[in-house]
């Protein structure tokens, strides 16, 4: 905890170099290691849950299974002012999740300040100061809900300590209470801008002496109608996002880069470009070898004194492209490719009892296959970012959700130590997963470079965006189950063929890897003797990156899909049908789970809980009315997924007119994310969840022809609008206190529902939708 003169950056805004750049977010007054092997390239090393861990090494557990960890010093994350100004650093990147509100908050409760007279900073990208602050896997609050708390109780007893040693009293009779310390025997009170030089110099209390509040004091934690920091800035537009960023005398580029994947430029003529008014240079971008990781694509850069210019120079340049090895990429012949793979047997995944055996005795045996397309992230803000040099180190402001890989990046491609790289993070407009991916700051400080060190401004368009993305896998789901005479599973057969992450990072990568298999397809907890999945080895042909949910996105399709086939076969109410699968309440570690990363946590202290999955399947029915008598083209579905340690339960009700046109009418969504830190901003996850999936469902889709995107902008690659929107979503939480581990939020609302959908269309309609999006498939 550090004191200074007033409350620190006292202004709204602060001049770096007479240019006027957004630091703070809001005044008091408005408030796993990724190791993949590659021949060519040796060990990559990248901060992120999704990965593989070598055999060697020792298996770490949440935030110390990442590069970082966490800090809990709280010199480093509180500045108390001498005007009572509390400012706390916010570590992770916010992009509409809460984060830069939720972990201070935690700080601010711990520590009894008023939240009113907090103020909030973005932390520039330093793990080693600040800790992991890679924001990705729905683990940001899971892992520094307590860090905060012990840097909030630090500050606290910091502040009690100088109050005593000013008054001459014992600790134990003085109290912190709503920013100021209280003397319980005399009345006596100091406020914290009185005691923050003081306390500064009081030692940090560890151990016994670090006292933590019980939940029942909590004046912020866990309670509604919080302020958000970030929200009337947004909401009037006085926010610094990626693209937002200014800086004197900044140049602006846009890159002309391979539509195809390990394409290259042959030839290129810049001639046309530089006669463009404001075109200022033309430069070329050397492309990186596959596989590239998070490294520039590659291409020519236009570089001008104004956006518009260089988009304008960039249309006049003529490039001659090899488009490499995947320039015969056709996603329509991998689709066909894909489904002949799931014909035939796999690499085995999990087998548990003989599934072959107990299928060819079942008494009904029920088969599917579903297929899933890629996807793009196609966030609101497209990539963006700033780079300059000064004093021979390089600052980089951007949208990114990994500063440290930003770093790392930009480091590599400078010839700098990562420490001569200072990261600035800026508000992103979504991420998705997309901006864990810096590639484009990359981008930023090599055209810097070539501008000996002038900043420089790289804006991606949407087309860009699109064409160029880090996209979704595709997926191909194949699906066997046995019954037996009473209609009970016996038997269950899971292929699922789809192109790796890890193919971003090694070019030996083929298929899906455990991380992905851990996401609702070797982890389930049925109630089943005889269980196998196979995961057949498939190569990619496009980058290929984590989106929102991964690989739970095509597995709770296809799963929670089938299951409603199967109960259908056995003439079996879904829900009912359902509960019995998964079996009476228990806490189970399958021996599959252990081999997954249990998306980073231990499958000890998180197992899959039953009794979790059934409460929210019961509360999310019982809050739908599940079984009650509706209108005719009007349907119920239910699904649910387990992901991000988190259950999520949903009903869908679908009405589906006679023209095939489908809408959502309702949705029952019930969670079980364990404590809940932010009410209000899960609810807005689960709400956002349910029209991103929306989106994805009935029209999310990425078609490859000749190796490129055949979608370019929004008018292809479709998203929900907003008359489609209106729909009636009702948040059923489960409670929880504070005595068990804390599960993500961010992701978990999104897998089931696709498949609540589908399932409630055909409860309308009696069609099976097994291909997304859909689109067109209903209509006559």
């Amino acid at each position: 905890m550090l004191a200074s003169g007033a409350g620190a950056n006292g202004r709204d805004t602060h001049d770096t170099d007479a240019s006027a750049v957004r630091s703070d977010v809001a005044s008091p007054q408005r408030r796993a290691l990724l190791k993949a092997a590659g021949a060519a390239t040796g060990l990559v090393l990248m901060g992120g849950w999704s990965g593989n861990v070598l055999a060697a090494d020792t298996r770490k557990y949440g935030a110390d299974g990442f590069p970082g960890g966490t800090v809990d010093d709280p010199t480093v994350f509180v500045n108390i002012g001498t005007d009572g100004i509390v400012t706390i650093m916010a570590l992770r990147p916010e992009m509409g999740q809460g984060v830069r509100t939720g972990l201070p908050l935690v700080i601010a409760d711990e520590m009894e300040a008023d939240w009113d007279r907090v103020r909030v900073v973005q932390a520039p990208g330093d793990q080693n100061k600040y800790g992991n602050q890679n924001t990705d896997g729905s683990r940001s609050t899971r892992h520094f809900f307590a860090p905060m708390r012990r840097v909030g109780a630090a500050a606290r007893g910091m502040l009690e300590a100088a109050a005593a040693k000013q008054w001459n009293v014992p600790l134990s009779e003085v109290q912190a209470r709503q920013h100021q310390v209280v003397h319980a025997k005399t009345g006596r009170q100091l406020g914290y801008g009185e005691l923050a030089q003081q306390a500064a110099a009081m030692p940090v209390p560890k151990g016994e002496a670090l006292r933590l509040k019980q939940p029942d004091q909590f004046r912020y934690i866990g309670k509604p109608d919080v302020r958000n920091v970030d929200g009337r800035n947004v909401a009037t537009g006085n926010t610094q996002y990626g693209i937002d960023t200014r800086l004197d005398g900044m140049l602006y580029a846009v890159i002309a880069r391979p539509g195809v994947l390990g394409g290259k430029v042959r030839h290129y003529d810049a001639d046309a470009a530089l006669k463009v008014p404001g075109v200022v240079k033309v430069v070329e971008v050397a492309a990186t070898p596959l596989p590239a990781q998070f490294h520039p694509l590659g291409g020519i850069a236009v570089i001008a004194t104004n956006t518009w210019a260089a988009i304008k120079g960039r249309e006049a340049l003529k490039i001659d492209w090899d488009n490499g090895p995947n320039g015969s990429y056709d996603s329509a012949a991998y689709k066909t490719y894909l489904h002949d793979l799931v014909q035939k047997p796999g690499k085995v995944a999990r087998n548990d009892g003989d599934a072959m055996a107990a299928l060819a005795s079942a008494a009904t045996r029920v088969q599917a296959e579903y297929y899933l397309p890629h996807l793009a992230h196609a966030t609101m803000e497209p990539p963006a970012a700033v780079a300059r040099v000064q004093g021979g180190k390089f600052e980089i402001w951007a949208c990114v959700q990994a500063p440290q890989a930003t770093a790392d990046i930009v480091s590599q491609h400078l010839n700098l130590k990562p420490q001569d790289v200072t990261v600035h993070i800026t508000l992103l407009g979504g991420g998705f997963g997309r901006k864990s991916k810096p590639d484009f700051a990359a981008e930023a400080a090599l055209l810097s470079k070539a501008m000996e060190g002038k900043p420089v401004k790289v804006t991606w368009t949407r087309e860009d965006d699109i064409r160029n993305d880090y996209f979704h896998t595709v997926s191909y789901e194949h699906l066997q189950g046995g019954l037996d005479g009473q209609g009970k599973v016996v038997a269950w057969l899971h292929r699922t063929a789809a192109p790796p992450i890890a193919s971003t990072f090694s070019l030996q990568a083929r298929g899906e890897q455990p991380s992905e298999l851990g996401m609702s397809a070797v982890n389930l907890p049925f109630d089943v003797r005889n269980m196998r999945v196979e995961a057949p080895e498939t190569e990619a042909h496009t980058r290929i990156g984590w989106f929102r949910s991964v690989s739970n996105i095509p597995h709770a399709f296809a799963v929670q899909s089938f299951i409603a086939e199967m109960a259908h076969a056995a003439k079996r109410d879904h829900r009912d049908f359902l509960l019995e699968l998964i079996g009476p309440p228990r806490r189970v570690s399958p021996r599959a789970l252990a081999d997954t990363t249990n998306y980073g946590e231990s499958p000890e202290i998180y197992p899959v809980d039953t009794g979790r999955i059934r409460k929210v399947i019961e509360v999310a029915t019982r809050e739908a009315d599940w079984g009650r008598k509706l209108p005719p083209g009007h349907g119920l579905g239910l699904a649910y997924a387990y992901s991000f340690v988190t259950y999520v339960a949903m009903v869908v009700e679908v009405a589906v007119g006679q023209d095939g046109q489908v809408s959502v009418k309702r949705v029952d969504i019930a969670g079980d994310c364990g404590p809940q830190v932010q009410p209000d901003r899960i609810r807005a996850q689960a709400e956002g969840a349910c029209i991103m999936g929306l989106s994805l469902a009935t029209l999310g889709e990425i078609t490859f022809k000749d190796g490129q995107t055949e979608q370019t902008n929004f008018h292809q690659y479709q998203v929900t609008r907003m008359q489609d929107a209106n729909i009636d979503i009702r948040v059923h939480m489960v409670p929880h206190g504070y005595d068990m581990p804390l599960g993500g939020v961010g992701e978990p609302f999104l897998p089931p529902f696709a498949p609540a959908l589908c399932n409630a269309i055909f409860a309308a309609t009696g069609k099976r939708i097994r291909t997304l999006p859909i689109a067109d498939q209903l209509r006559a």
